[in-house]
C-alpha cells in the first residue's frame, strides 16, 4: 500500500497484527518457504513495532522500508528487500519469492480458522469531495452509492470518483457500480478540466521515471496502431501501471490507457493461441 490516500492495509495491521502473522505463516506452510518478511514503509513505524512485538517464530521478520512509490508493487519490492531481479516476463516465484498483500493474508487465515469464503474487505473512502473519510469493512457487492451516502454524500462540484489509488485506480462513472475484492479505496474529488492532449515531444521523462525500465511512449504508439507483438517484445505486460509515467507527461498522454489496453489484447490473444 504505496498510493496516496489509501489507508485499508494500515488499518488492518494496526488491528489484525496476529491474524496477518498467522495467514503469512499459513502461506508461508503452503509454499514451502524458509522465511516471512513483512514488509512496513517508513511512514507507519508505529505499525512495524506493532508487528515485530508480536513475532514469536525467528524465521519471520519486520523490514522498514523508505517511503517511495511504486515500492508496493510487487517487483519493486523484491528488488529492495532481496536485490533479485524478476527477469523480463516472468513471476516472483521465478526468483523464489512468493508476495500476498496484508488483506489477502488475513483473508487466507480466515478462511482456515473459520471456513469463511472471501465477502468482504476493507477499503478507504476519502478525497477533498467526501464530507466524513473513513476506512470501512465493506461487503463485497455493495453498490458506490451506498458507502459514500454512509460517508455523508458527495460535496457539491463533485466530478471525479476513482475506484483505487490517485495513480492507479481506474475513473468510475456509475455510482450502482458494486465494490469488487480488488477495491482498495473510493476516492472523490472536484477536478479542473482535463489538459490537452499533444503529440509527444521526446522528452524522455516517462523512460526516466519508469520503476521498470520501460519505454512507454514507444509502447502507446506500438498499441494506438495495433502493434502487438512489437508491444509484447518491449515488455508492455511488465508494466505495473503505476501512472509516473502519464503523471509526469507534458503532453498529457493517457500513456497508461494505452499500455491498459495493450495488455488485456495481448493477453486476450494469447489466450486464444492456446
Amino acid at each position: 500500500e504505496c498510493e496516496p490516500f489509501l489507508t485499508s492495509d494500515y488499518r488492518l495491521m494496526k488491528e489484525y497484527p496476529e491474524e496477518i502473522i498467522s495467514g503469512a505463516e499459513l502461506i508461508r506452510l503452503a509454499t514451502n518457504a524458509k522465511q516471512i518478511i513483512i514488509s512496513v514503509e517508513d511512514n507507519k513505524e508505529d505499525v512495524a513495532e506493532l508487528l515485530a512485538s508480536k513475532i514469536q517464530e525467528k524465521h519471520i521478520f519486520v523490514e522498514v522500508l523508505t517511503t517511495k512509490y511504486p515500492q508496493g508493487a510487487e517487483k519493486n519490492l523484491i528488488l529492495a528487500l532481496l536485490k533479485r531481479e524478476v527477469p523480463r516476463g516472468g513471476l516472483p516465484f521465478d526468483v523464489g519469492v512468493v508476495v500476498q498483500n496484508v488483506g489477502t493474508t488475513k483473508a487466507i487465515w480466515e478462511a482456515v480458522r473459520f471456513g469463511r469464503p472471501l465477502y468482504q474487505r476493507v477499503i478507504t473512502v476519502s478525497g477533498s469531495g467526501i464530507p466524513e473519510p473513513k476506512n470501512l469493512l465493506v461487503r463485497i457487492g455493495t453498490p458506490l452509492q451506498t458507502v459514500i451516502d454512509f460517508c455523508g454524500g458527495l460535496k457539491e462540484g463533485v466530478n471525479c470518483l476513482i475506484m483505487g489509488g490517485p495513480m492507479m485506480g481506474i475513473t468510475q462513472w456509475n455510482l450502482e457500480a458494486p465494490i469488487i475484492k480488488g477495491t482498495s479505496g473510493l476516492l472523490a474529488w472536484s477536478l479542473p478540466p482535463a489538459s490537452q492532449v499533444f503529440d509527444c515531444i521526446r522528452c524522455g521523462r516517462c523512460v526516466e521515471h519508469c520503476p521498470m525500465g520501460l519505454t512507454p511512449t514507444q509502447l502507446a504508439k506500438y498499441i494506438q496502431f495495433g502493434f502487438w507483438d512489437e508491444a509484447e517484445a518491449w515488455g508492455a505486460l511488465d508494466c505495473v501501471e503505476c501512472g509516473c509515467c502519464q503523471y509526469s507527461c507534458p503532453a498529457a498522454i493517457p500513456l497508461v490507457q494505452w499500455i491498459r489496453l495493450g495488455k488485456a489484447t495481448i493477453s486476450a490473444l494469447k489466450r486464444k493461441t492456446v
